[in-house]
């Protein structure tokens, strides 16, 4: 068996697989360490490296292969080495990335975008702009503080309910980040970002965190993707072009209905997509999809935070915690969700939990 991708998905998937005593697995991954990518925020700030040792997460029967994949299929994987890795089954798990930004506007969805930033802010930066106003874009002009403008297209965390927007606002403005909502960036140069309404913001750095895409690497390699390149598969997450290719994660759309990119849902689909792997080595029919949604937990800063509670279908409630619980809360789920792979690595399955399968309107 190969997993492709070793992020929240891979990991948990390539940890499960292990269940059966008769299942070699390899994990392909283009990075020697797993990146905590919920934390890229706090390596730009220097808070925090973002990355564990796989050996902590990682089961020691799974063989980790440093390298990029470059096509899938046909029982064959190609690597950017020049080299291949056979396999029976294939979990799909690229993750996504930042839509490519503006020359001169740095993005924050990778670890080397992080280091890469980080070093741009360690001299004097009379000023930043953030462009983007969802979780990486709020949590970034939150943890770098005063000096940042925090462009957002639309409103402020879309996501949120207005109480938990107008809390995460507040928040923000004690910080010293200034807030432009519903602006469009038209050009980043090096030392500004222009607006479409003639405005123009002085902007020595820009961190431009709008919006994400995935990788390329299915629709290359001749899969049905969706309009953003994610992996269409039924509701087993079985890819709809070959039955040997299984998908979890940012990278998947199962029927054409993809969940919201988040490590929320990347640990639990990648389960399902493992499980649905071993169910067909046993000759058993695998089950759709189940997952439950619980909200979303924004750091404000390394001392206040915000969590948005949420309906079990990931639509907002009217309710949130804020403040240091909230802060609290959210470095438990950091820690939790890596505590969480080192335990599936020691006992594969135990971290299966009950959840509602969604309903599918014709």
């Amino acid at each position: 068996m190969v997993v492709v991708g070793g992020g929240y998905a891979g990991v948990t998937a390539a940890n499960r697989l292990t269940k059966r005593d008769d299942v070699s697995v390899t994990l392909i991954n283009p990075r020697p360490a797993f990146v905590e990518r919920i934390r890229l925020h706090q390596l730009v700030a220097g808070t925090h490296p973002a990355t564990v040792p796989y050996r902590d997460v990682l089961s020691p029967r799974v063989r980790l292969v440093v390298d990029a994949a470059t096509r899938i299929g046909g029982g064959r994987v190609t690597l950017a080495s020049g080299g291949e890795q056979s396999y029976d089954y294939l979990i799909y798990a690229v993750g996504s990335g930042s839509i490519d930004p503006p020359a001169h506007a740095y993005p924050l969805s990778t670890w080397e975008d992080a280091q890469r930033l980080r070093a741009v802010l360690a001299g004097d930066v009379p000023t930043i702009t953030v462009v983007g106003g969802g979780p990486t874009g709020i949590e970034t002009a939150a943890e770098l503080g005063r000096r940042v403008t925090l462009v957002c297209a639309g409103e402020l965390g879309p996501y949120l309910h207005p109480r938990g927007r107008r809390e995460v606002a507040r928040r923000l403005a004690q910080l010293g980040v200034t807030v432009i909502e519903n602006a469009t960036v038209t050009a980043v140069t090096c030392d500004a970002v222009r607006l479409a309404d003639g405005r123009e913001l002085a902007s020595a750095v820009t961190v431009w965190t709008a919006g994400f895409g995935v990788p390329d690497l299915a629709a290359r390699s001749g899969l049905s993707t969706d309009s953003l390149g994610r992996l269409r598969t039924d509701e087993t997450l079985t890819s709809i072009d070959d039955d040997r290719i299984v998908a979890a994660g940012d990278s998947v759309a199962p029927s054409d209905r993809p969940f919201r990119m988040s490590c929320q849902a990347a640990g639990p689909l990648g389960g399902f997509a493992a499980d649905t792997v071993l169910a067909r080595i046993a000759g058993t029919e695998p089950e759709p999809i189940a997952i439950s949604f619980v909200g979303q937990c924004l750091s404000l800063g390394r001392r206040y935070g915000l969590f948005q509670v949420s309906h079990r279908d990931d639509t907002a409630r009217g309710m949130h915690l804020s403040g240091r619980p909230a802060a609290k809360l959210k470095e438990f789920i950091c820690w939790g969700t890596v505590k969480q792979l080192a335990m599936e690595a020691r006992r594969p399955g135990v971290m299966s939990v009950p959840a509602r399968r969604r309903e599918l309107v014709p």
